[in-house]
């Protein structure tokens, strides 16, 4: 199984580097500082089965890492705080909580665990991906009106209307970011803040907890950046 190693400590990266050495099963390609390389790392489509993941890290927590997977593989939780276990545990690939100092015993129960998950995961079909129409038609003034989706840049909430803009021109239609977002691509497009949906290839730039789309500065709200962040091609 290949694994990688998410803790800004160096010391707690060599003890479980030396508990994965003891298991022949284990093979580490990783280690990390922090959960942003970690993500660059996964980013680029290099095949990891498992990771160990700290909680307690500056700037981006384990907690905000989990929140950026999609398909994730199995993660053991290792982190020096007992507290946390009932929120590491509402997420499903997380198969284990081991609290620091660890026993090379309760590691080996740990990777254990992980090598059952991956077990029925293989046996278990994959769903299709959905495919998604180049085009979307709104009706405005009772016209339907066919917009290229991949032309639009930005949907924006305005009470009971939504303003869809793309780079001709811009959309007043009735109806609901919720409604429309099921219509769109996961692909292209990512609800960013409760009032914005934004087609992400077409960032200009981000800063802090805004994002530049044409002219356009939007806010990101702290719930969505974490996806943002994965969907991201980081360099």
């Amino acid at each position: 199984m290949n694994c990688i190693i998410i803790d800004d400590e160096s010391t707690a990266r060599a003890i479980i580097e030396k508990l994965c050495e003891d298991l022949p099963e284990l093979n580490v390609v990783g280690q990390f500082p922090n959960a942003i390389q970690a993500i660059k790392y996964l980013n680029d489509n290099n095949k990891v089965d498992l990771i160990f993941l700290d909680i307690h890290m500056p700037e981006f927590s384990g907690f905000d890492f989990v929140k950026t997977l999609k398909d994730s593989p199995d993660i053991i939780v290792v982190t020096s705080h007992k507290n946390h276990a009932f929120e590491a545990f509402e997420y499903d690939f997380i198969v284990d909580y081991l609290v620091k100092p660890i026993t090379p015993k309760r590691f080996k129960k740990a990777v254990l665990k992980a090598q059952k998950n991956t077990q029925k995961s293989i046996s278990k079909p994959k769903p299709e991906e959905e495919n998604s129409d180049e085009h979307l038609y709104v009706n405005i003034d009772r016209r339907l009106i066919k917009i290229n989706i991949a032309s639009i840049y930005l949907i924006e909430a305005k009470g009971d209307y939504i303003n869809i803009k793309t780079h001709g021109k811009n959309y007043i239609v009735h109806s609901t970011l919720k409604k429309i977002e099921s219509k769109l691509p996961e692909s292209l497009f990512l609800k960013i803040h409760r009032s914005f949906i934004i087609n992400i290839t077409k960032i200009i730039d981000i800063e802090d907890n805004s994002v530049l789309i044409e002219k356009d500065v939007l806010p990101v709200s702290r719930l969505c950046r974490p996806e943002l962040m994965r969907r991201l091609n980081l360099l």
